[in-house]
């Protein structure tokens, strides 16, 4: 009997071992080296107002560590930008009629920015996949008269030549804020800006490995980040059941269930551009 219970004690470790390894192996998959550990990338650059610019509702599941810390943290003031309704996107599972998708997701977005703390929230009515077909000047000026009232010390944005996830609306968005940024600048009104830029940046590793080509052209196209924080798992998960039509949608991506990537994938990332030393122009 003793015996067995050294066999099975042996039998027990061994698999603690491994499954320790398994589970630091993964996490791996979702560390970025360059990036230094903050309990609030808000917090770090001294923001007060913040404003995040992007394209369709769940967008700012990749950003829910951010927004949440810098409420709940920081006491910033905080709103966001959703350039479409998403009325072309694939339900994951399908939950509404097709043609009432836009309204389904729009409320979705809206529901999960207030269980993010958010104070405002604007979702306009640009085509689902369409946004780089938009007239860009319309887009610029609109970004930037949202700049103007809000008047953020921080920009929460797609970095332009890559969207975090390849996405042509995405990276447009990115375009179309550093444009709205430039334009505040050259006319020198009142408010000239944010401080600073912040860019959601995607894991490369994991990229690399599920991404496929999309996957491939975003590590090809993203900046290496500076900081890393808490994703907030739990408003992630949170989110995803807000956003029930899309609510499997990292298991379709990743091919892993929601809770084990988010096991793996607990911090955001972020590229932090400096306007006050680096202006845009």
């Amino acid at each position: 009997m003793r015996k067995r219970w050294i066999a099975l004690i042996v039998v027990a470790s061994v698999l603690v071992v491994l499954l320790a390894g398994v589970y630091w192996a993964g996490r791996h998959l979702f560390h970025m080296p360059t990036a230094k550990g903050v309990d609030s990338v808000v917090g770090e650059l001294d923001g007060t107002r913040v404003l995040g610019v992007f394209a369709h509702p769940d967008d700012e599941q990749t950003v829910n560590g951010l927004f949440w810390r810098a409420k709940q943290h920081d006491g910033a003031y905080t709103a966001m930008i959703t350039a479409t309704r998403g009325e072309a996107g694939h339900q994951t599972p399908v939950v509404a009629r097709q043609d009432d998708l836009g309204d389904v997701r729009r409320a979705e977005a809206l529901k999960n920015s207030f269980n993010l703390g958010v104070d405002e929230h604007e979702i306009w009515d640009y085509p689902d996949g369409g946004v780089p077909d938009v007239d860009e000047d319309e887009l610029v000026d609109r970004v930037a008269s949202v700049m103007k009232r809000v008047r953020p010390d921080v920009v929460v944005a797609f970095w332009p030549e890559s969207g975090a996830t390849g996405h042509p609306d995405h990276m447009q968005m990115g375009r179309v804020t550093e444009l709205a940024v430039a334009q505040l600048a050259e006319e020198g009104g009142s408010y000239r800006g944010p401080d600073h830029i912040v860019y959601t940046i995607s894991p490369t590793a994991a990229l690399s490995i599920f991404g496929g080509e999309v996957g491939a052209f975003v590590v090809d196209n993203q900046p290496d980040p500076e900081y890393a924080m808490s994703a907030e798992v739990g408003k992630k998960h949170e989110g995803w059941a807000i956003h029930a039509s899309q609510s499997n949608f990292l298991q379709e991506a990743y091919y892993l269930p929601a809770w084990l990537v988010y096991l793996l994938w607990d911090q955001e990332f972020y590229h932090v551009r400096d306007l006050t030393a680096d202006p845009l122009g």
